[in-house]
């Protein structure tokens, strides 16, 4: 199984560690295609390519090729909206992970829209059964055993 993980890079890297977390837990279901992202030497300014056409053709290659998309959606970037419009748009399974935070809702074009699965989490253990159930309902549509 191909997944594409989803986190901010230019949008802030506060969440790297976590996203670090997310994509390990991932490599033990599938071949995580942006484990760049989860890179603790990986900046803001999002030097991952060599310049900003290569990277985008990079990541909407990869987009193609992925069986789901699973997202980090807490700390905003439009970057990460961009490729989940994207994934919708290709008819792939889309999974919006979010701590809760206070004063800070989810944009109504993730939430609002049926084709994203969106779902709320406390800590990583929760995070992991969340992804767990979502790549299960995927792979039982479509005949598949998953690790």
């Amino acid at each position: 199984m191909k997944i594409y993980f989803a986190g901010a890079i230019r949008g802030g890297r506060d969440d790297a560690a976590l996203y670090n977390e997310l994509i390990t837990y991932l490599q033990s279901i599938g071949t995580v295609l942006t484990e760049h992202v989860g890179d603790m030497n990986l900046t803001e300014k999002g030097d991952d390519g060599p310049d900003d056409r290569s990277i985008h053709d990079r990541d909407m290659a990869w987009l193609t090729d992925c069986d789901l998309v699973v997202a980090e959606v807490t700390l905003p970037s439009l970057g990460v909206g961009y490729e989940i419009g994207r994934a919708c748009a290709r008819n792939k399974p889309v999974l919006a992970l979010r701590r809760p935070q206070t004063g800070k809702t989810l944009s109504a074009m993730i939430a609002g829209c049926n084709e994203i699965v969106t779902a709320h989490y406390s800590d990583i253990a929760q995070a992991r059964e969340i992804i767990r159930q979502f790549v299960a309902d995927i792979a039982a549509r479509h005949g598949r055993d998953v690790n």
